[in-house]
């Protein structure tokens, strides 16, 4: 991993994950301005997003009246192939930091957990559209599907397509979180329950102790 942005060797993949409402917008946002004040140039990016393929297949898949679950993977698997090609495989090799909002631990809570399709079907899916890459580090914003919920309806945020699925697949979802910390030691939870200042002040945590070589903690 890199010692820092430029330095000539591989730099490093974080991917914040988690339901509806864990607030995982918010801390890449915090986790940025702590990494540029520490000398990083971070690339960041969201998914569906990030290039203009992954930005159109956003707005289907948030806008669409009905886009049925196997469509639904294949789109979400093209944008993320788009993404690993354009952005963060040329960011990684340039030495950057990449922080993602979302990779494949959302296809498989939302896509395998969340709508039923194979496990190892949408896995080996994603395998073959990534290329096998995967974050050096997850980190889980894990939240109940009632608190996420609650939490869009004091915002005032009208629902998307996903947001509309109902509660018992936003169950599934929080609850597959769960599971999938526990199957991948790159994967890392963080109680999203909390004010946002102790859940960004725990993902450095997580950041610090996962990847000393590139944010030491003296720099914290």
């Amino acid at each position: 991993m890199a010692a820092a942005d430029g330095a000539g060797e591989r730099g490093v993949f974080i991917a914040l994950e988690g339901p509806e409402g864990s607030g995982k917008t918010t801390q890449v946002g915090l986790l940025a301005s702590w990494l540029r004040d520490r000398g990083h140039d971070p690339v960041l990016t969201r998914e569906p997003g990030g290039t203009a393929v992954g930005e159109e297949v956003r707005r289907v898949l948030l806008e669409a009246d009905n886009v049925p679950a196997l469509s639904e993977l294949l789109l979400i698997l093209a944008a993320r192939a788009a993404l690993v090609d354009e952005v963060i495989r040329p960011a990684l090799a340039a030495g950057r930091v990449v922080v993602t909002d979302r990779f494949h631990l959302s296809t498989l809570a939302y896509q395998a957990y969340g709508r039923g399709l194979p496990l190892a079907d949408v896995t080996a899916m994603n395998t073959f559209a990534t290329g096998a890459l995967e974050p050096d580090l997850t980190i889980v914003l894990d939240l109940d599907a009632a608190a996420g919920a609650a939490r869009h309806a004091a915002a005032g945020r009208g629902p998307d397509r996903i947001e509309r699925a109902g509660n018992e697949f936003h169950a599934r979802v929080a609850e597959a979180y769960r599971l999938l910390v526990q199957e991948d030691d790159r994967v890392e939870r963080v109680d999203a329950s909390a004010p946002e200042a102790v859940v960004h002040d725990a993902v450095i945590a997580l950041l610090t102790r996962r990847c000393p070589e590139t944010f030491s903690q003296a720099e914290c």
